[in-house]
């Protein structure tokens, strides 16, 4: 007896086995993770060093050398690149593909803990952050506004309340506060006050380290009790800290407050954060790679109520952004075009073979290899995302294949007189080895897709397998459960009368035509031989000039904004123009939401669009229109980008790398040739170099020899200045049970130019000496920042 033979002989078990693979595969839906695209570990890893009022040379040789070199030795590094400008040095280490992040994260903490002594005693501890490709921005973003709260209490409220309740959520990897401004304790020093008190800066420095002080005295013993102790020996309030005494000259006392405004400010003002024009505190919600963003974006909704309701009054939230949103869209569109490709096979099959009974058996097929290959992909660790639909809806047509055949030769046999049963087991018989060889071919084919390296094999490697294993199952149930299904609903005379003769009619009458067609042909091969030879031919030229990317644009709804302004610009110059650039976004009728983050010197500006049901033109044509509308802002660049389609891609499509032992100076007339060129081809709409050489400068140039004859000390007058000028905090202080920084430093309106600097006092030997007399300025231009 065959092995096709037991499964028509023995019906139930048939029936069995496909039931086992529809109800193994409705499990695993429930158990896939749901994602935009298959997961892939192309991650990058950031170390970021704050060194408050460092240039970028001096960043670059302190602080970002030490590092790189440390890191550079670790394993599983594809390449990295780093960056040092003023105050902030960042370095990019990029993962190999799939690669161990976690191991990679800990190698890296290991290798900056190693060198973390050797960096310089006021650079602040390097911050290590992983970030994967396909989450480049947030999954969703909240924001919180008020006409009554500013933005240091705002963020108080998010810090202590929000925050940890949106971090509690399942699945939430952390929710960052975006344009908050932490509470500190400012200083502002008044720097004429102090020279009338012979008070230097450094003086003020050491009186707040030394008189702000965290004490932990522990407790008594005694024989029978034990009493914890506590000191007050650390400052909570700016009255405390104007009180502060700074110098004490026989019965007269020099307090904090005399020579300085102490305030209870941000710890910086160089950061602007507006929703719809509004002022206003991001949170980003970002989600654990290893989670399913639909579900665990559901659950953060559902507590937003809840947090609504308990925020104070004047205080409102909003989403401005959920990426959620286009998933779900997208998820949706091609489940409707899975019911429309299943609705178009299901009728061909129909017209074709000209009987209901013979559809319902390749139709049966259907559900039964599609939910099959969804426990192939459960088995394989995969997740439902457009991919893998995408190849569910390839294989409806494949799935069939083997089912036809089947019936197919069924009805041959029942032609030719024999019993239904017979002739399911003849059929079946004569084509086991037929369906094994193609379900293996059309599967093979496939296989390669997901074996090759690379970002292709590991975005791809999901959509190939699923696909391959919606063959196999069809193949398998083509084996199993269509012969069986044809022994009991396939009859003798079914496609020969009634709508099924009239369809086999007029199938015969167009065969015909086409026998004698093709007939006709082959009396003049010649000919055909070289039409087919030129078709040929033509793939080339078509392969070459035809239009080459990983995968076209995508509409997600949204349009983003970099805005580059003048490098000497402050916050409240390029805010000006970022708020242009904002109106610009608002005057398209296709908005829905704007938000932007401005910095001194640009800003990131973005547009969410309504619906695609409510507008007419797509995120690509909205980009060409906001194009041409921030075009006429002058003093400002604004370059309009629309994400990814897939993970993996930077936020150009080229980015070239020019590497040279070079001066910057050569460096940026080379590149800036290139980008010349570039736009001089006409091939490009946007095209720029990312470093710039325009980033005035002033050096305060010391004349030794009068520092010696005057007795200045050359580290003294260093620290002297850093406290004035850097914005460097000294220590900490609490409230209510958290800490935050002490920030000593001059009123912005005593260093608005560098030549207020020469009105600075630095300490001397037993006095204060003006800076000016010993100390000249030179202006210079350098770059912006220093990449490597």
């Amino acid at each position: 007896m065959k092995l096709t033979d037991l499964f028509i002989r023995r019906p139930v078990l048939a029936i069995v086995i496909s039931l086992v693979i529809l109800i193994a595969g409705i499990q695993s839906i429930r158990s896939l993770n749901v994602r935009q695209y298959p997961r892939s570990d192309i991650a990058v890893i950031s170390v970021t060093t704050a060194y408050i009022g460092a240039n970028a040379d001096l960043v670059r040789g302190f602080i970002t050398t030490p590092l790189e070199r440390a890191i550079a030795n670790m394993d599983g590094i594809d390449y990295i690149e780093s960056s040092s400008s003023q105050s902030m040095s960042t370095i990019t280490v990029h993962l190999k593909l799939n690669f161990d992040t976690n191991a990679a994260l800990t190698q890296i903490q290991a290798k900056v803990a190693q060198v973390r002594n050797d960096l310089p005693p006021d650079a602040q501890a390097p911050i290590i952050e992983l970030q994967t490709s396909e989450h480049q921005f947030a999954a969703m973003y909240v924001g919180f506004a008020s006409n009554t709260f500013d933005q240091n209490q705002i963020t108080e409220y998010l810090t202590r309340v929000v925050q940890p309740k949106l971090s509690a959520v399942s699945g939430v990897q952390r929710a960052d506060i975006l344009g908050g401004r932490t509470f500190a304790m400012r200083v502002w020093l008044k720097p004429d006050k102090m020279a009338a008190l012979n008070i230097s800066p450094s003086q003020v420095q050491d009186v707040l380290a030394r008189n702000n002080y965290l004490s932990a005295l522990g407790s008594t013993k005694g024989s029978m009790v034990s009493v914890n102790l506590v000191a007050n020996t650390n400052l909570q309030t700016p009255e405390e800290f104007r009180q502060m005494v700074v110098k004490q000259d026989g019965g007269s006392v020099v307090r904090l407050g005399e020579i300085a405004d102490v305030v209870l400010g941000a710890e910086n003002y160089d950061q602007d954060v507006r929703f719809n024009g509004q002022s206003a505190t991001f949170m980003g919600i970002w989600v654990l790679p290893t989670s399913n963003t639909l579900d665990v974006i559901k659950r953060v909704r559902s507590i937003i109520p809840e947090i609504e309701s308990q925020l104070p009054n004047g205080m409102t939230m909003g989403v401005p952004y959920d990426s959620t949103e286009y998933i779900k869209d997208a998820i949706g569109e091609v489940i409707k075009t899975l019911s429309e490709t299943l609705l178009i096979v299901i009728l061909i099959i129909f017209l074709f073979l000209g009987s209901v009974r013979g559809m319902i058996i390749p139709v049966v097929a259907i559900p039964i290899s599609l939910i099959g290959a969804v426990f192939l992909m459960f088995l394989a660790g995969f997740s439902i995302n457009l991919l893998t639909l995408l190849a569910i809806v390839l294989s409806v047509g494949l799935v069939v294949d083997d089912a036809i055949v089947m019936v197919e030769n069924i009805e041959r046999h029942i032609h030719l007189g024999e019993r239904p049963l017979q002739a399911s087991i003849n059929a079946a018989r004569e084509l086991v080895g037929p369906i094994i060889a193609m379900t293996i071919t059309l599967a093979a084919v496939y296989t390669p897709i997901g074996i090759q390296g690379g970002l292709t094999g590991s975005l791809f490697r999901e959509f190939a397998f699923t696909l391959a294993g919606a063959v196999l199952i069809s193949g398998i149930v083509a084996l199993t459960l269509s012969p069986m299904m044809g022994s009991k609903f396939l009859r003798a005379g079914d496609t020969q009368r009634g709508f099924g003769g009239m369809i086999n009619r007029h199938f015969n009458i167009v065969r015909d035509k086409y026998m004698s067609l093709l007939s006709n042909i082959l009396k003049y091969r010649p000919v055909v031989y070289v039409l087919w030879i030129f078709v040929a031919v033509l793939m080339v030229p078509f392969y070459i000039f035809s239009q080459k990317e990983l995968a076209p644009d995508e509409d997600q709804g949204v349009v983003f904004g970099i805005v580059q302004a003048a490098p000497n610009s402050t916050l409240d110059q390029t805010k000006l123009y970022t708020e242009k650039v904002n109106q610009a976004y608002q005057s398209l009728p296709e908005y829905k939401n704007t938000f932007q983050i401005t910095f001194p010197t640009g800003g990131f500006n973005g547009l969410v669009t309504v619906p695609w049901s409510q507008r007419k033109k797509n995120t690509k044509e909205i980009q060409l229109d906001l194009a041409r509308g921030v075009s006429k802002i002058p003093g400002v660049r604004v370059i309009n980008l629309i994400p990814p389609a897939l993970p993996g891609g930077g936020d150009f499509p080229v980015d070239f790398v020019i590497a040279s032992t070079a001066e910057p100076e050569q460096l940026i007339q080379f590149a800036n040739q290139l980008v010349m060129k570039a736009y001089g081809s006409g091939m490009f709409m946007y095209a720029d170099a990312d470093l710039k050489f325009d980033q005035p400068q002033t050096e305060v140039v010391f004349d030794r020899d009068k520092m010696r004859s005057l007795g200045v000390d050359m580290s003294q007058a260093g620290r002297d200045l850093s406290t004035l000028l850097s914005g460097n905090f000294v220590n900490r202080f609490s409230i209510q049970g958290r800490s935050y920084k002490v920030i000593p430093q001059i009123t912005r309106s005593r260093r608005l130019t560098p030549e207020q600097l020469e009105e600075i006092y630095v300490t001397g030997p037993g006095r204060l000496v003006p800076l000016s007399t010993f100390a000249t300025l030179q202006s210079s231009t350098q770059p912006r920042e220093l990449k490597r």
